[in-house]
């Protein structure tokens, strides 16, 4: 495997940041960047008369990862050349967040042959259900191939995402990619490093990913309670305030980030599902273990790669974390380049949501919300 990077700001338009002349050899380019930037027809042509053979994919983001660099307002171009694995885009266009589970099948249906090892999916960040998304792709997949891969980011204002697949960035879409043969090793970790506190809270009334009760209390009233003065800044501010739901008849717990608020009837609308019954704790941020996390979820991706040095690293890290870093942000991105060794290529980006296993080596994708995940790739 062959990588190079490119850097797009309007400042100074292309700038090669890494150069192996791939050229007609790359066959699949990542654009992760400022949403009015993907949007432009002109710069997607400019990628496309530099790999005109490769398929152009990519989404708008909270902040963009290069190297152990945290961007904004630009296009980081990752241009990869596979010598013995070959590529499948799946694309499906979602109307309704209640058509996530259904899309998921569609996507994996597409996708799904023998030789398919891991699927990497890239979404739509607002109009989605993820966690529903992630059970239509483990459905159709059975458990039997790894899934990693994010929700789209529109910096913290929660007004639009977009996904390119070779024109454009448009809204509403969900891409799936497919990576095939027998010479890829695929490794993937996901960590948070959140603190929960207080007591568990019954989800009282909710619908798929719609919360409109806890302890029988308006959810939305309850939290502008805790937030104080941050509840003037909501949806963003509750980046800084997730909550952990525990799973169902196991001692693991995901977390959850609201991506909107109803003033009129109280309720709020997360990335994933909140099942009524359920219990959940508020939490907030621990500066040293979001650290920590980012260092775990590098470990458990080289452990799933069987401790080899990766080529290629996708690193998809949650908005609120970035929010909470704030000037620390690039220390997460250090940490992992320590633990992944000098010569892997980064790229990835700021999301509204992670998809990946809980465990190394597990083949079902859960939704995670204020996680760093971690793909790293390598062909042997």
């Amino acid at each position: 495997m062959k990588t190079e990077q490119s850097i797009f700001s309007s400042a100074t338009g292309w700038v090669k940041k890494s150069d192996h002349n791939l050229s007609k050899d790359a066959g699949l380019v990542f654009l992760f960047g400022n949403r009015h930037l993907l949007m432009e027809q002109q710069q997607i042509d400019a990628v496309k008369q530099a790999y005109p053979l490769a398929e152009i994919i990519g989404c708008s983001t909270s902040g963009e990862i290069c190297g152990e660099e945290v961007l904004n307002e630009n296009i980081i171009c990752t241009a990869v050349c596979f010598e013995k694995t070959s590529v499948v885009i799946a694309s499906e266009t979602i109307g309704e967040m209640d058509e996530s589970f259904v899309i998921g099948e569609k996507l994996a249906s597409k996708l799904d042959r023998e030789d398919l090892v891991h699927v990497m999916v890239l979404s739509e960040g607002l109009n989605i259900n993820g966690s529903e998304l992630t059970k239509g792709l483990n459905s159709r997949l059975d458990n039997r191939i790894s899934v990693t891969g994010g929700l789209a980011g529109d910096q913290a204002d929660f007004v639009e995402t977009v996904i390119v697949h070779n024109k454009a960035g448009e809204k509403n879409l969900v891409l799936a990619i497919g990576f095939y043969g027998d010479h890829l090793q695929v490794g993937y970790g996901s960590m948070g490093g959140w603190d929960s506190f207080g007591v568990d809270r019954e989800v009282t009334r909710s619908k798929g990913n719609v919360l409109y009760e806890l302890d029988g209390q308006s959810a939305l009233e309850l939290y502008k309670r805790y937030l104080g003065d941050h509840a003037a800044n909501l949806p963003a501010s509750a980046l800084l305030f997730p909550l952990s739901l525990r799973l169902k008849n196991s001692e693991t717990a995901v977390v959850r980030t609201v991506l909107a608020i109803n003033e009129e009837d109280g309720s709020m609308v997360f990335a994933g599902d909140l099942p009524q019954g359920e219990y959940v704790r508020l939490m907030k941020a621990n500066f040293d273990r979001l650290i920590d996390g980012a260092n775990d979820a590098a470990e458990m991706s080289k452990v799933s790669l069987r401790n080899s040095e990766p080529d290629l690293a996708i690193l998809i890290s949650c908005v609120g974390r970035k929010l909470v870093l704030k000037q620390r942000v690039e220390e997460e991105l250090e940490i992992i380049r320590e633990v992944l060794g000098p010569t892997a290529t980064i790229t990835g980006f700021y999301s509204y949501g992670e998809i990946c296993p809980i465990k190394p080596f597990e083949q079902h994708c859960e939704l995670h919300n204020q996680t760093m995940t971690i793909t790293v790739f390598k062909e042997i």
